[in-house]
């Protein structure tokens, strides 16, 4: 029951209302039999910091933030934490005493949802990143974070790969799209497969005669679940992973900042599951959207 006790928190950007947030984190509260509710709320562009600033008129007890807001949400907060320092741009809002912080849940939450499935431990793997925009720049320092060999840029524009491979320390690296062919891992942070959800025809991000046995390949877009890329790298014996477990894991990482407790992560998953099932029917390829 939503009473006057009720904590508020939701997510911004411009559009939401498509988000899974409010599923996600709200199966979170219902199973932790925490007193929140979250919502979507649209902010139109160049309003980002307004409404981190409505935070604390309002008293909202935490915030996810997406796109276009993440700089502004960045330079609207009281801190930040070193992730989010680093790469400029915030995605989540908590409050620290009086104070309003800024995080950054993106690399973090990618790293933790392979270690969960399929069980991977990125320490000393060979990675190459496609794609040097928000998803990618968290994921190229999350890797690096977490001890990869190497971590290499793979972007169409130079300048961006060369701004986010330092992100990684020094074992991040520009390469090519030929480095796929000796990576242990290969991930996809480029909006390219999403487009076959509305009729469209993307090309694949990397060349699918490198993908092979021995390989994980992941792909950052969670809608649909099976990308092209994935379909192409499980059909040449590649691990295929989906966004999904991304988008759980960093709203697990969310939740835990704004209520201090561990997410259940298994019920946030399961209600994520179902919801794309809702909205694709019976379309097998929902039935396991986490990992394909």
């Amino acid at each position: 029951m939503i009473s006057g006790t009720t904590r508020l928190a939701a997510v911004i950007g411009w559009p939401v209302r498509h988000s899974l947030s409010p599923t996600i984190l709200n199966a979170a509260f219902a199973a932790t039999g925490a007193d929140w509710v979250f919502v979507a709320l649209e902010v139109p562009p160049g309003q980002g910091a307004a409404a981190v600033d409505a935070m604390r008129t309002l008293g909202l007890g935490g915030l996810s933030v997406t796109m276009p807001h993440k700089a502004a949400a960045h330079g609207a907060v009281d801190e930040t934490t070193l992730v989010a320092a680093e790469l400029g741009a915030v995605n989540c809002v908590f409050r620290r005493g009086d104070r309003l912080v800024g995080d950054n849940t993106d690399g973090a939450g990618f790293v933790d949802a392979l270690g969960r499935d399929p069980g991977l431990d990125v320490a000393g793997l060979r990675c190459v990143v496609v794609g040097a925009g928000g998803a990618g720049r968290a994921v190229v320092r999350a890797l690096g974070a977490a001890g990869a060999s190497e971590v290499v840029v793979v972007n169409r524009s130079p300048e961006p790969a060369a701004r986010a491979a330092p992100l990684a320390g020094p074992v991040g690296r520009v390469g090519t799209g030929a480095d796929v062919a000796t990576a242990d891992l290969v991930v996809n942070a480029t909006p390219l497969g999403m487009d076959i959800t509305h009729g469209g025809v993307d090309p694949l991000p990397v060349d699918e005669a490198l993908l092979h046995e021995g390989q994980v390949v992941c792909d950052l877009v969670y809608h649909p679940a099976v990308t092209p890329l994935l379909s192409a790298a499980r059909a040449r014996g590649a691990v295929a992973v989906g966004g999904l477990g991304m988008l759980v894991h960093q709203a697990g990482l969310a939740f835990r900042n704004w209520t201090g407790e561990a997410p259940p992560l298994d019920a946030m998953t399961a209600a994520a599951r179902h919801a794309l099932a809702r909205r694709h029917g019976p379309d097998e390829r929902y039935r396991n959207a986490f990992r394909v």
